[in-house]
């Protein structure tokens, strides 16, 4: 087996299913973490029956609790083993606006607060060699943060399922460029991974213009390994080894624009949210 434990978050979705069976194809020891026991399970035991890697290890964890994260951080921190792989694959887009338990919108909390707090909580962990990857989003390009509306409701006004979405992939970009570069000297890769438009559950069908859009879009969706190959590739490959602080889509590097790299709200961001989620720390 590989030294140091793969953590992948939603492992048991149509991408996270096929990010752990890439990564236990690789021989990594691996903590799925699942919103149920049960549905982990079952995936972790056609991962084992398919892959011959027996070392998969399912952990519940409701990604819209932030003491819920934590709770799963702590338990990870004191196997007190090295952590290799980082996936923050797990999202959701919300069909309606729910709030949180901790008082926060729901996309929000899984998409965004939830990868920031368990990979703050990881840190100590990881070392040279540790390679992160945030599952982000090309909506990111549409996508805007307002304080406290962000955190709190999603956006200003009405709620809108895609723009929060959005919304959410932006934060989680400008978190993963900013943590790249607070442990570039420790020698951890963090990476954001854009899988495209993917046929998975996430994908509903409950607005007027659902039809008219999958019509659309259907030519260009992806099946979920295809979607996950481009953060497989960063998590394994050796070509890959080294690199930091990139949005990757289709497998290759896309340069992102000054507007992003040195976004204006990047370092306030960092700071609201360690607001949200000191008592945790």
């Amino acid at each position: 087996m590989k030294q140091g434990i793969a953590v992948i978050t939603g492992a048991d979705g149509g991408m996270g299913t096929e990010i752990t069976r890439a990564v236990a194809e690789a021989g990594y020891p691996i903590i799925m973490v699942c919103y149920t026991i049960t549905k982990g399970e079952k995936v972790r035991n056609q991962i084992i029956e398919s892959t011959g890697n027996k070392e998969i290890e399912v952990m519940q964890a409701d990604l819209s609790s932030m003491q819920s994260v934590s709770d799963l951080a702590d338990k990870i921190l004191q196997k007190d083993q090295p952590i290799a792989l980082l996936m923050n694959n797990a999202g959701t887009m919300e069909t309606g606006f729910h709030t949180t338990v901790d008082g926060m919108e729901r996309t929000v909390s899984v998409n965004y607060l939830a990868p920031y707090l368990l990979t703050r909580k990881l840190l100590p962990l990881m070392g040279q060699g540790t390679r992160v990857v945030s599952m982000v989003s090309c909506t990111y390009a549409i996508g805007s943060i307002d304080f406290p509306d962000f955190f709190n409701r999603g956006r200003k006004g009405r709620f809108w399922r895609i723009p929060i979405y959005s919304n959410t992939k932006l934060a989680l970009l400008l978190f993963t460029l900013e943590l790249a570069e607070q442990v570039k000297a420790k020698g951890i890769a963090v990476n954001a991974a854009d899988p495209g438009i993917v046929s998975t559950p996430i994908i509903t069908m409950h607005a007027w213009f659902d039809p008219i859009t999958d019509l659309v879009f259907r030519p260009f969706i992806r099946t979920p390994r295809q979607g996950a190959d481009t953060a497989i590739r960063l998590l394994l490959d050796k070509d890959n080894e080294g690199k930091t602080g990139t949005f990757n889509l289709s497998g290759h590097t896309k340069q992102l624009s000054d507007k992003y790299i040195n976004h204006k709200q990047k370092q306030e961001l960092w700071d609201e949210s360690e607001q949200r989620v000191k008592q945790w720390l």
